[in-house]
């Protein structure tokens, strides 16, 4: 049942009518906290893993590229609904809400049943066509089996937290992220090591630890959407699936879906540019990314705070609400990036000791060190980046955020660090990545402009 006025009259959601700066700590600080859990249980895996061996690190790094594609879907998929259903709440039509709701769901699970197959069948090629190294395959194949196969717990936690956040109720959705996430790290180190009496797994115990924390999530976010989530109803009783809708989200959903998996593309062709010097050069980017999660996670959870509140006001026609949101968003994620480049700048080798096993420790901060210097160069620029790529996702401009991901990293990234890599060395390699979002700053005020111009102006 919706929440109705004394005249029986749905009442208005508070992301129309709460003082913005107060509605953005309401709408994303349970999703920063949820996020930095998220990002503290993805260090913690590698952290365990790496106690194994390098190669396990090294495994668990190149399966990274398939894991990203399949959270660029769920998220992607997250997106469309998110701002779909926000609009048409904004709007007052509550069945459109509902049915966007359900058909995200329909679409969520073709998707979990694509990525089944390509693990169940595709692990170990996936593996031999990267490396030659025997351990390194034998791990990688074991777990990417098991993160693919038993994905569902990822793809339905996902899309319960999205509904969460379209409404509003966030600190729902931290819940049930906090409860995955916990879940993970308690587990971590028992299946891997083989503690109290369970058998010593390795990596294929973290990626189990991985899914049984998604299952988990995935249970808790169902349950608060049904006992919690009053503005939507999940009933599938004579369900079909319903085209325009589905359409409808990926109008918005698709562009952010390719955008995320371009991430994927990129990691992908950039393990196989460090490959040309060496397997350690791959763990030092893959414990990169675990390390800037801690960074770029809050700003995400911002992220995801912010599309439905600028989605809703923009359904609402509310031009000062939309303006106001988007010049906070920018001004707080510039701020944590910059609290992120001073401790990467600072801290580097202390960042890195807890990826280094014991006979590695030493190239991976020759190499390590160094990178994250000049990598962290491109936080502050990434800020505005995304913030801005979320303004365009909630208008309903996706193709403006597809764009700027395809030109930083496909256009930009590969291309300047293959150079690097066969004119100057490896050390040249992390400069792609600032250059790469100087390029996207460009991109993102132009197109910001432009959405101003056709979207807002005339609200």
């Amino acid at each position: 049942m919706q929440k109705t006025t004394s005249a029986g009259i749905p009442a208005e959601n508070k992301m129309g009518t709460m003082p913005v700066n107060r509605l953005i700590i309401n709408m994303s600080l349970p999703m920063v906290i949820s996020m930095l859990v998220q990002a503290l249980y993805n260090v913690v895996d590698s952290v365990f893993v790496v106690r194994i061996s390098q190669d396990a690190l090294t495994a668990v790094s190149l399966a990274f590229p398939v894991q990203n594609l399949m959270i660029a879907v769920g998220t992607g998929t997250g997106v469309g609904i998110n701002s779909y259903l926000s609009k048409s709440l904004g709007e007052r039509k509550f069945k459109e809400a509902n049915r966007s709701a359900v058909n995200g769901l329909f679409v969520i699970l073709l998707s979990y049943f694509a990525f089944a197959v390509f693990g169940l069948f595709f692990s170990r090629a996936y593996f031999t066509s990267q490396t030659d190294i025997p351990q390194i395959i034998e791990y990688g194949t074991d777990y990417l089996f098991y993160v693919t196969v038993y994905s569902f717990g990822l793809f339905f936690a996902i899309t319960f937290e999205r509904l969460l956040q379209a409404t509003g109720i966030t600190i729902y959705s931290m819940i049930s992220q906090t409860v995955g996430a916990v879940t993970n790290i308690i587990l971590d180190p028992i299946l891997i090591f083989g503690l109290f009496g369970f058998p010593r797994l390795e990596v294929a115990g973290a990626a189990i630890a991985t899914i049984v924390g998604q299952i988990l999530g995935m249970l808790v976010g169902l349950f608060f959407n049904l006992a919690k989530n009053k503005e939507l109803s999940l009933s599938l009783r004579g369900f079909r699936p319903h085209l325009p809708t589905i359409r409808s989200i990926y109008k918005v959903g698709l562009p952010s879906i390719i955008m995320q998996s371009i991430g994927s593309v990129m990691t992908y062709g950039m393990n196989q540019i460090l490959l040309m010097f060496t397997s350690t050069a791959v763990s030092v980017f893959g414990a990169y990314f675990k390390l800037q999660s801690f960074i770029f996670m809050p700003v995400f959870g911002l992220n995801n705070g912010l599309i439905p509140i600028i989605a809703y006001n923009y359904g609402a026609r509310k031009k000062d609400r939309i303006i106001k949101t988007i010049k906070t968003g920018v001004v707080i994620a510039v701020s944590v990036m910059f609290v992120g480049l001073v401790i990467f700048q600072v801290l580097p080798e202390l960042l890195l000791a807890m990826f280094s096993a014991s006979e590695e420790a030493a190239d991976m901060a020759a190499i390590g060190v160094p990178a994250l210097r000049i990598i962290s160069l491109s936080f502050l620029f990434a800020g505005y980046n995304i913030i801005a790529s979320a303004a365009f996702q909630a208008l309903g401009k996706g193709m403006h955020s597809l764009l700027v991901s395809l030109v930083r990293q496909i256009f930009v990234i590969l291309p300047v660090a293959y150079f690097f890599a066969v004119t100057i060395g490896l050390n040249a390699v992390w400069f792609s990545f600032p250059i790469a979002e100087i390029f996207s700053v460009a991109l993102c005020t132009f197109f910001l402009k432009k959405t101003y111009d056709t979207c807002i102006r005339d609200l």
